[in-house]
């Protein structure tokens, strides 16, 4: 049984840094913890702001890591991105899209209010069937490396709170 037995999803676009980067902290923390992007499709930074690499929902962190080393190893190594997709792939296959997981969650925690409004449009147009209720909650993080880490400990903190509070 895990130390905490609060559920918790935490929601960014692409699941690729600010939740994942939650999900590892949360887990290290005994948590019960999914991560998820709400996005049409994983996208990560390019050599340019207008040419960003766009991947399915169905790749995995590993054929990720391995197309941008074959791309420019370099540069995805100076910019970190294969050192956060190398986390990614240790916690988790891929990434995974909100609106298709169907399990039961105490706690939502969104990293930015776009994603808030889009899994909060997705679980008002889901078929009722507990009736149990879930808490969505948004912590704007900024989306690069440093902020994601201050967002993680954030949320972290956040959860041990709400855990404390279903406990008594």
């Amino acid at each position: 049984m895990p130390s905490h037995p609060l559920r918790v999803a935490v929601v960014c676009s692409s699941n690729q840094n600010r939740s994942m980067e939650a999900h590892n902290i949360l887990s290290k923390r005994g948590f019960d913890v999914r991560s998820f992007g709400t996005g049409s499709h994983v996208k990560l930074p390019g050599p340019a702001p207008d040419k960003p690499n766009v991947y399915d929902f169905k790749t995995s962190y590993e054929q990720m890591y391995n197309d941008l080393v074959r791309k420019d190893k370099e540069l995805y190594t100076q910019n970190g991105i294969l050192h956060m997709l190398d986390r990614n792939k240790r916690i988790k296959l891929k990434p995974e899209r909100f609106q298709n997981c169907k399990d039961k969650f105490d706690l939502v925690i969104t990293c930015e209010e776009r994603v808030y409004d889009q899994v909060l449009e997705d679980l008002s147009s889901r078929e009722q069937e507990t009736l149990q209720p879930v808490h969505v909650i948004n912590v704007d993080i900024q989306d690069n490396h440093e902020e994601a880490t201050l967002g993680a400990f954030l949320i972290c903190e956040l959860c041990q709170c709400v855990s404390v509070f279903k406990q008594e």
